[in-house]
């Protein structure tokens, strides 16, 4: 995902293990959420995620609090393991508040919507969602992260798919699909990376064995892509024309601006730092909307001509607060409008509550023993695959995080596979089938929440749409089940 660096602090990291914990207790607090966020989606709709979930999961965290008092585990304990999950998302809260930035900066210097109006000229409602997928998958191959891909042509594409009148989940699916294609196979993401690490395998033949089920599920992806793109209402493309006009009215369009997201793919295929890319691809947005869109820039503050000060305001405001800028089409007010670094703290909040359920599940023993569960139901090989799938799986919606869906079944099935006889290639490349694509179907995971944030679009509306994320872990267990490529340890390892 190359949302930051932890593969070390995962890798090493102490799962918490509790031989007095039964399962019924462990998997309390997870009913118990469920049951609490079902109810709670219910009463508020879409307006969940603006806080009364955070406090839904900070109530789950309650319940296993419980649990762990009633099994003399110490608050101390308890406390301390969430301090460590936060600790460990430290550099993805800072990232997302550098996302809320650069996407103001990206709109008021005009690199949005020239990107939505060049978009529009070669991107037909039939072709578009399949190109959102290869167009993404491109992007994250080349930076190894989904994260980057979403927050720099992910809501381009969003801006073009609105302006082609094309639903946003479906948009948002596609971009999705190809963004985690990418996650999956790119030797630069460090899911890719910690996988293998995980499982005791090696990096490029843990990429080689992924490609026998990563391929055939991209290419399913994109048929069905293909297929909704000739069945689409078409009409939006009409308006093509008129809605170019609206753009090029505003902002001065000119491919002089793609200078900034192409240094920002650059930098990022250099292995910079995505947090210190992003801040680049801000400051450089800032600085090109002085120099592009004067006139925009100091309409922001009120002034009639740009001057220090305007400029100075403007730039501030856009990357710190909501900004919005009309146009002469009422379609576009609603697109050309950011929120800055302040739209990106009920995303934060999220996270930050999901990392005090999942800690204090790890502080009790909860992961630990939800997961050897799964392992006890592993008879046969196809059991075995399919008891890590729903470790994954399990993990994602308890410790809301994707690293913890890969390290700790990771450590927990390692020997068994060995023991079976299969390659740790199995291991690995069901761990990314399962715990890498799946973490963004789900709302209180970082990742379901990072996305949901930047796209702007909840992840109700885009689950079905994200097919490669949920087709994944469907075609690892046909090829257990069929015993499909199943590679076995060879004399020597």
């Amino acid at each position: 995902m190359a949302k930051t660096k932890p593969n070390k602090y995962r890798q090493n990291e102490h799962i918490v293990d509790n031989q007095e914990l039964a399962l019924w207790e462990a998997l309390l607090p997870v009913f118990a959420l469920i049951g609490m966020l079902a109810y709670n989606v219910y009463v508020f709709g879409d307006d969940a995620i603006s806080g009364s979930n955070q406090f839904i999961l900070l109530m789950g965290g309650a319940v296993a609090a419980v649990v762990g008092f009633f099994n003399k585990v110490s608050f101390k304990r308890m406390l301390s393991e969430v301090a460590e999950n936060i600790k460990s998302t430290t550099g993805a809260l800072l990232i997302l508040l550098m996302v809320g930035a650069l996407a103001g900066t990206w709109l008021v210097s005009g690199i949005i919507p020239a990107m939505i109006y060049y978009g529009l000229q070669i991107l037909s409602p039939t072709i578009f969602l399949a190109a959102c997928v290869i167009i993404s998958a491109i992007i994250s191959v080349a930076t190894g992260s989904s994260w980057t891909t979403a927050a720099t042509v992910g809501i381009a594409l969003i801006g073009i798919g609105d302006a082609l009148d094309i639903s946003l989940g479906m948009t948002a699916g596609a971009v999705l699909s190809g963004a985690y294609f990418g996650d999956k196979m790119s030797p630069l993401s460090d899911t890719t990376n910690l996988a293998p690490a995980m499982a005791g395998g090696e990096l490029f033949s843990h990429i080689r064995y992924m490609a026998l089920t990563t391929t055939p599920t991209i290419l399913v992806t994109l048929l069905v892509f293909i297929i909704i793109g000739f069945t689409l209402d078409t009409s939006g493309e009409a308006d093509t024309a008129a809605i170019q006009q609206a753009i090029a009215g505003v902002f001065d369009i000119n491919g002089w601006l793609f200078l900034v997201p192409l240094a920002v793919i650059f930098m990022i295929v250099r292995k910079t730092p995505p947090l210190v890319a992003l801040l680049v691809g801000t400051l450089l947005g800032g600085v090109f909307a002085l120099i592009f869109q004067p006139g925009v820039v100091a309409g922001l503050t009120g002034a009639t001509s740009l001057d220090f000060e305007s400029g100075y305001k403007g730039i501030l405001n856009a990357i710190t607060v909501s900004t919005s800028i009309a146009t002469d089409n009422p379609a576009l007010n609603d697109l050309f409008s950011a929120k800055g670094m302040e739209g990106m703290l009920p995303t934060i909040w999220l996270i930050v509550c999901a990392m005090v359920f999942g800690g204090i599940m790890d502080g009790i023993g909860a992961l630990s023993r939800i997961t050897k569960g799964l392992l006890g139901l592993a008879k046969s090989t196809f059991s075995l695959f399919a008891s890590t799938v729903g470790s994954c799986l399990a993990l994602n919606i308890t410790a809301s995080d994707q690293y913890l869906a890969i390290v700790v079944p990771g450590k927990m099935f390692a020997q068994a596979y060995q023991d079976r006889g299969l390659a740790p290639e199995n291991l690995s490349r069901t761990l990314e089938d399962s715990g890498t694509v799946t973490s963004v179907l789900i709302p209180w995971n970082t990742c379901g929440a990072y996305h949901s944030g930047v796209l702007g679009v909840s992840v109700a509306e885009y689950f079905f749409y994200a097919i490669f994320n949920w087709l994944s872990p469907i075609t690892t267990l046909v090829f257990a089940a069929l015993g499909i490529k199943i590679a076995q340890l060879t004399t020597g390892k």
